[in-house]
């Protein structure tokens, strides 16, 4: 359950119905207690307004028949019968001053302490809504009322009996309703609102692999429009950034090929046949560093347009430029993809993948396969493998392995640090592992075209 409202738009949705829902509930709730005491005022006004009729009604009566009258006429909520001498006055009740009101001038009313024999006090449910300030509807009442020609009567009034709080029955019905609408109109708000944020998520990952994607535009609410802004500004200031380096490193690695060049030219005049030759062959390393640092910047030049592109095309390609070149290349399986990627950049980095593999390896497998919405290359050489703990050293710059790859020679160490800056321009992943039959297995993976 905890899962399921870890997204903001999930706790946006629950925060909405959550607070309609409370609102409407308080709202119900209210507007109920209103009718509650609506309703009681009326039964209250109907109840005067019953014992004024029914005194009305006696005084039509003659004398002599109204004991009779009185005792056919008494009914539901009204028992009525003539006035004894011994009854109780007490304090005139609210409702005794409404009905002294109601009659006709020459009425009189007054409050009587209620016999034992007279009610029963009604049985009173929980009833959170009902108003209590009315003490004639606590229990029956007795009164004395004197007719006109000065006789008295004696009412005992049962109090109507208070409407309870039911529901109904199509409550739930309406209310699920209720609900289910208030949550889609939540889920749409909350959708709305949280489109941008996804836009801008979305966008910081693609930055990481494309830093020439297009600019978010700045548009909706202010806030958006504003967090919208910051990030294309950063955006810009970042590729400023790598632009800038990039153009400085290759700029300081071409400037050095010029005075490399001349100085191995004089170098080709020392008459010392040993130390010319050791000369040499530092000046070589140090040509072969320039050339790779010229490489480490093109690879993190991003001037080259990204274009659709068929993988096993260019993998077909590449495997055939170095057989031709008498490398023990081989190639199996397809990917049927195609990508979106800068071709001058991904061949290089696929022909210094391979070039690694026949160099410290002695012969490269090249194999391409298609797993779901990914292009999987994989490239495994004949060597003896690297230690695990240095699988991820290695993509570092200037990081050899020469004791476990080659005691020959060990590079600069910038071949697979190009390698992983390409791959991850185009948005894949580069892993390294060691085969279990034996030696070195690249694993690139990237993104195919939908």
């Amino acid at each position: 359950m905890k899962s399921v409202f870890q997204s903001m738009t999930s706790r946006i949705i629950l925060i909405l119905v959550s607070g309609v829902v409370v609102s409407a509930l308080l709202s119900l709730f209210l507007a109920f207690g209103e009718r509650q005491r609506m309703i009681g005022q009326f039964r209250d006004f109907h109840a005067v307004e019953r014992v004024a009729q029914f005194i009305l009604s006696l005084e039509t009566v003659s004398p002599d028949l109204r004991a009779s009258y009185l005792s056919a006429a008494s009914g539901i909520g009204i028992q009525a019968q003539l006035a004894e001498s011994g009854d109780d006055i007490r304090p005139q009740s609210e409702l005794a001053q409404r009905l002294e009101q109601r009659l006709l001038p020459g009425h009189e009313v007054a409050s009587a302490l209620p016999r034992s024999t007279d009610c029963t006090p009604p049985s009173r449910p929980g009833r959170p809504f009902q108003r209590r300030q009315h003490d004639f509807r606590a229990a029956c009442e007795a009164l004395l009322v004197t007719l006109q020609d000065g006789a008295r009567v004696r009412l005992t009034v049962v109090p109507p009996r208070p409407p309870s709080f039911a529901p109904p029955p199509d409550f739930l019905d309406y209310g699920i309703l209720f609900v289910l609408s208030v949550s889609a109109l939540a889920a749409i708000v909350a959708r709305m609102t949280m489109r941008p944020l996804k836009q801008l998520a979305q966008a910081a990952t693609e930055l990481g692999n494309n830093i020439d994607r297009p600019a978010l535009p700045e548009r909706g609410a202010t806030e958006i429009r504003q967090a919208a802004a910051a990030f294309n500004a950063m955006q810009s200031r970042i590729r400023h950034h790598i632009r800038q380096r990039a153009h400085i490193l290759a700029a300081i690695t071409h400037d050095l090929q010029t005075p490399l060049t001349r100085l191995r030219l004089r170098l080709e005049k020392v008459d010392d046949t040993e130390l010319r030759a050791k000369l040499i062959s530092d000046l070589s390393a140090m040509q072969d560093m320039v050339r790779e640092g010229l490489d480490l910047a093109r690879s993190m030049d991003l001037a080259e347009a990204m274009q659709p592109l068929d993988l096993d095309s260019l993998i077909d390609s590449v495997c055939a430029d170095a057989a031709d070149a008498g490398q023990p290349v081989t190639a199996t399986g397809t990917t049927t993809a195609s990508v979106l990627a800068r071709p001058t950049a991904l061949r290089r980095c696929l022909t210094n993948l391979i070039d690694n593999a026949v160099k410290y390896g002695h012969s490269a497998q090249v194999s391409a396969v298609r797993e779901g919405g990914l292009a999987v290359i994989r490239i495994r050489d004949s060597g003896p493998g690297i230690p695990e703990a240095e699988l991820e050293k290695v993509f570092d710059p200037f990081y050899r392995l020469e004791n476990s790859r080659s005691r020959d020679t060990g590079g600069t160490g910038l071949g697979l640090t190009i390698a992983r800056n390409i791959v991850e321009q185009h948005g894949g992943t580069i892993r390294l592992s060691n085969a279990s039959e034996g030696g070195l297995e690249v694993t690139v993976r990237l993104p195919v075209r939908a």
